[in-house]
């Protein structure tokens, strides 16, 4: 076969390229073999009409178009390695000649995978990350348990803020109640700003049985706007106050809220502990962030052709609703929840799909200029994390998975290492 690239843009042009006339024919016998189980031709049995007699009665060239969606899949293939070219997306076909006897020369009009210079990649220097836990940070932490296990006790002194009332209220403009301005027995905590901004604060001092008054001004954003911008007043009564009691942090405290400890200062350990791989953690991914941006930075793109970009959007599109699936949210109900569109997502996700996308030309070239290469074990081994990831069975997720796939997940791993590690912080 012969194949040839012409280039027509920065990463566009047309590869030209033949099939053999012993293909064609290959795949015209294959054609006709189908065909003449269904036909009926008078002088003969049903499926055993001569090669002869059908193409004097219907023309060998009736199977072409059927042996040339056959043929044309491995032809392009073979022309495109031939070219030494990488397509991005599906080519638009044009056929020159199908003449009977003779190769078939086709054309196709290809956007392929453009070129990547890289810049420097290792030994990159960036931002040095904190990694340390301090006494205040484990002090911060603990008191967050602390408040977590905090019970509302009833008090008869004033409200404060931070206190809790149950109130009825019911709200008017002038003499008139207005829609949605009614509630009973309403638990709401003074100081969360979960009410109209000043009602609130005009609660503090309350005690449990009284009646009160509080005159505002609604917002001029309220969501309501026949409400926006407009005076109203409230009639409240008070059930109740209440504050909240946070527990003594002591042993038993320590006890109550983690059975794997026996005394607070073995609660603070574990805390600092947590702090610091969580620390690690985010410090890592803060470190491997910075370098593989500078890396892509570093890195000479002319042009990123838009398919590849449209392609990253939809990758990404369709990994957060498979996650939301594997937590029983299908598409439809993200929507309904979120009261968002696909096309919402869409927007969404299209938000630096154009970096996104060309770290990955980064990194993979950075694959082939290490040479980076992938063991049958560290396959197995991926297998495992995944299944045990999803909690599935390695074989079902072999199944669902293509080798292929996974050698290029490790590959592009592997790249991000070399990136990370050689990075030096300061």
């Amino acid at each position: 076969m012969t194949a040839n690239w012409e280039k027509t843009g920065t990463n566009e042009g047309v590869l030209t390229f033949e099939i053999p006339a012993e293909t064609i024919k290959t795949e015209t016998d294959k054609v006709f073999n189908k065909v003449r189980k269904n036909l009926n031709v008078p002088g003969f049995r049903k499926g055993k009409v001569p090669r002869h007699i059908f193409n004097k009665q219907y023309g060998e060239e009736s199977l072409f178009e059927d042996a040339l969606n056959e043929a044309l899949p491995g032809a392009y293939d073979k022309a495109v390695e031939e070219a030494g070219i990488e397509p991005v997306a599906q080519p638009k076909i044009d056929i020159k000649t199908m003449e009977k006897g003779q190769p078939w020369v086709m054309t196709a009009e290809v956007t392929v995978k453009p070129e990547v210079k890289l810049g420097e990649y290792k030994n990159l220097k960036v931002e040095k990350q904190d990694r340390e836990v301090t006494d205040e940070e484990v002090e911060s932490s603990l008191k967050d348990r602390q408040e977590k296990q905090a019970e509302l006790v009833l008090k008869e002194d004033a409200a404060e803020l931070g206190d809790t009332v149950v109130i009825d209220y019911e709200g008017f403009q002038g003499d008139e109640p207005f829609e949605g301005g009614k509630d009973e027995n309403h638990s709401l905590e003074l100081g969360s700003n979960s009410f109209i901004p000043g009602f609130e604060d005009k609660l503090v001092g309350v005690k449990a049985g009284e009646e009160t008054t509080v005159e505002l001004t609604f917002p001029e954003d309220y969501q309501a706007e026949d409400l926006a911008g407009k005076d109203a007043s409230f009639k409240v009564k008070v059930h109740e106050v209440k504050s909240r009691e946070l527990p003594e942090l002591d042993d038993e405290f320590a006890k109550d809220i983690d059975e794997e400890v026996e005394t607070l200062d073995e609660l603070k350990a574990k805390i600092r502990k947590e702090l610091e791989e969580s620390k690690i953690a985010a410090a890592d991914e803060a470190k491997q962030d910075a370098a593989i941006r500078q890396a892509v930075e570093n890195a000479e793109i002319v042009e990123l052709p838009e398919v590849m970009v449209h392609d990253e959007v939809h990758r990404q599109m369709d990994l957060f609703l498979n996650d939301m699936q594997r937590q029983g949210i299908n598409p439809e109900l993200y929507y309904q929840i979120t009261g968002t569109t696909e096309q919402d997502l869409h927007v969404q996700m299209e938000e630096d799909a154009d970096v996104r996308t060309k770290t990955t030309l980064v990194l993979e070239q950075i694959i082939k200029e290490e040479n980076i290469e992938v063991t049958a074990e560290e396959i197995a081994e991926e297998l495992e994390s995944l299944a045990g990831q999803y909690n599935m069975d390695a074989d079902r997720v072999r199944s669902l998975v293509s080798e292929d796939m996974l050698t290029n997940d490790i590959q592009m791993k592997k790249a991000m290492d070399i990136v990370t590690d050689t990075a030096i912080e300061e």
